[in-house]
């Protein structure tokens, strides 16, 4: 059986043997859970988030960079490709667990999920769960943990505190950045999720998404970062599934009623409560099927380079 928390063990390992080597630091706290500060107090940079966004997702997927274009803006990308895409995904790279102890907050996601099964219904759908006994998290967060929320992850990830490990970065961060776009691939999967679909019948995923720049605060920096893939985000699917007709006209995020303008304006104009906002807006732009059983190629929805810039404030 895949294990997402051993494949993503060996590349936290690598981060904490030469962490100066990713701009981050490696700390080990006293009740010997481990930690990696991939930008809280730290530079951090593409490598560390390269990494960062490989352990999100389980050790299932490819990451790369390139230099590309927005119209005529030049613009960093990132690429991943999964062959598993509903477990690196749904089962790991899903930001399914909001991490609370005291005051500390954070958004987790990663291979340690698959043990604490958070939520439990996303690893029923796609029948899997760990088993390991090392618990691997990320977490998006402007503070580091301390001992008590690790704790509290080795408790719910029934493993002993000394063997979690945590990888931390803001939102507003180089690491931040990339691993939010790195989200791409992963929002066209938990779209098909929320619509019903079997995601297992998904054989292999591509995606790309700008780099968004490092905004000065963390709203900011999660409109910014979100508005890479709502409005520039282009998906491959290969799957089969002819039954994926009924879902096209569903997928995209152009299909939602609060598509137009860039996230941070949308969330500023409702009165920033999440609530008042269509779920349906987080998802890719754009998205290409191939569906093998009949060989058939599906395209929908559509890149904005328009509000992609003006989100980014290069336009």
């Amino acid at each position: 059986m895949i294990s997402v928390n051993e494949l993503a063990l060996d590349i936290f390992e690598e981060l904490a043997e030469y962490p100066e080597d990713y701009n981050v630091e490696f700390h080990q706290l006293d009740n010997g859970a481990r930690l990696i500060d991939c930008g809280v107090s730290t530079k951090g940079g593409y490598l560390a988030g390269k990494r960062f966004t490989e352990i999100c997702m389980g050790g299932l997927a490819e990451v790369t960079f390139r230099n590309g274009h927005i119209k005529d803006v030049p613009m960093p990308f990132i690429d991943v490709n999964t062959d598993f895409p509903a477990i690196s995904c749904l089962g790991s790279q899903k930001a399914g667990w909001t991490v609370k102890e005291g005051s500390f907050f954070a958004m987790g996601s990663g291979p340690a999920r698959a043990l604490s099964l958070m939520p439990k219904h996303t690893y029923e759908v796609i029948e899997y769960e760990d088993e390991c006994d090392y618990a691997v998290i990320c977490l998006e967060s402007d503070t580091l943990p301390n001992g008590e929320v690790m704790e509290l992850i080795a408790d719910k990830c029934k493993v002993d505190v000394s063997n979690v490990c945590a990888l931390v970065a803001p939102t507003a961060s180089i690491v931040g950045s990339i691993q939010v776009a790195g989200r791409c691939v992963e929002t066209a999967v938990y779209k098909l999720n929320e619509l019903g679909f079997d995601t297992k019948k998904i054989e292999s995923a591509i995606g790309t998404a700008p780099i968004p720049p490092v905004k000065k605060d963390s709203t900011r920096a999660m409109g910014c970062t979100n508005d890479a893939t709502i409005y520039h985000g282009q998906i491959y699917l290969t799957m089969r599934a002819p039954e994926i007709v009924d879902y096209l006209d569903k997928i995209p995020s152009n299909k939602s009623s609060s598509y137009g303008e860039p996230f941070y304006d949308t969330f500023k104009a409702a009165d920033f409560d999440f609530y008042k906002i269509d779920t349906s807006l987080f998802s890719p732009a754009e998205v290409v099927i191939n569906e093998l059983s009949e060989g058939k190629v599906y395209r929908t929805g559509a890149i904005n380079p328009d509000v992609t810039l003006k989100s980014f404030g290069l336009l």
